[in-house]
């Protein structure tokens, strides 16, 4: 039996158009946070090198791997709907396992410029997109990506029985408290993950020389945790010299500071991650026993209700 570490990592392919080197440095950069984010991702500018028949590089690697990214842009929708250069040939190859295998969710548009309508290829329309436009794009719409990839997305509870003819009282179906709200755990930093510290492009460019630096946390936190994590990151109660805001997201049990280097972390961040990670966890907690004191007045009501009603219902007589 595989343990969590050894489970393969989902591995994605990412087609694109070479419209300018903006657009593919954006590309490289959003495969390398994948990659930080644990996908696997197979890309031109890593893997196919001079010699190589990109036929063959762009076949495997639509049908290799187990997703399809395909950032849209309007120039990437002209070369498909034209099936013209490198875009038009993985666009024919796109449809027609479509076509054969019907695996529609292995191909997940990204939607990158301008609106859906002018950046979508025809075989696309109608597809549910993730809207990656603007610069920063959307961290929800990334989380909701990373979900997808790695098969975590919501899913239904189990179809239980149907209820008996026979209602039951309501203070037999409430939940008790420790389902409602139960005791809220701090979250903690185990330490820097080393081997998915990413390296710095170190080309004369502003900040090339900074990288993402992640942060293993003891259990999974919640949305509204990691909302609140990256709030009081930009705002934290109490900061050390050289801190900075907008750096920092929660992505599943990680912390990432984007845009760092680990001499800073050792000098400087690591007493504002101390800092920030206590005081979201003392709003966690404070969120959650608020949960238990409304759960508590919420039985109490019922209680009361049904007691009233019974008192009632026991004094009225019909005869």
């Amino acid at each position: 039996m595989q343990s969590e570490n050894e489970t393969k990592a989902p591995r994605a392919f990412i087609s694109y158009s070479w419209e300018d080197k903006v657009h593919q440095t954006w590309v490289r950069d959003f495969a390398t946070r994948l990659r930080t984010d644990g996908i696997d991702i197979t890309l031109d500018q890593w893997n196919a090198v001079p010699g190589d028949q990109l036929p063959a590089f762009m076949e495997s690697a639509v049908r290799e791997n187990d997703y399809v990214l395909i950032i849209c842009t309007p120039r990437y929708k002209e070369k498909a709907d034209n099936r013209s250069g490198g875009v038009g040939y993985e666009g024919d190859i796109m449809t027609a396992e479509v076509m054969t295998k019907q695996n529609h969710r292995k191909f997940i548009p990204l939607l990158r410029k301008d609106s859906w309508e002018k950046a979508s290829p025809s075989w696309l329309s109608g597809k549910y997109f993730i809207n990656l436009s603007g610069d920063p794009y959307s961290e929800e719409h990334y989380h909701d990506l990373l979900l997808t990839l790695h098969g975590q997305r919501i899913q239904a509870p189990p179809l239980g029985k149907a209820p008996k003819t026979v209602t039951k009282h309501p203070s037999q179906v409430i939940n008790t408290d420790k389902q409602l709200a139960g005791s809220f755990e701090p979250i903690r930093i185990e330490g820097i993950i080393a081997n998915a510290v990413t390296s710095p492009r170190n080309d004369g460019t502003r900040g090339s020389a900074l990288y993402a630096i992640p942060f293993q946390l003891s259990r999974r936190p919640s949305a509204e945790w990691a909302d609140a994590f990256v709030r009081t990151w930009n705002r934290p109660p109490q900061s050390t010299p050289n801190h900075r805001p907008g750096i920092a997201r929660v992505t599943g049990d990680r912390i990432i500071l984007d845009g760092t280097t680990i001499e800073e972390v050792e000098r400087y961040h690591r007493d504002t991650l101390k800092f920030v990670i206590e005081r979201v966890n003392e709003l966690a907690a404070q969120s959650e026993e608020a949960k238990r004191l409304r759960a508590e007045e919420e039985k109490r009501r019922q209680e009361a209700h049904r007691a009233n009603v019974e008192d009632i219902a026991n004094r009225l007589k019909f005869d």
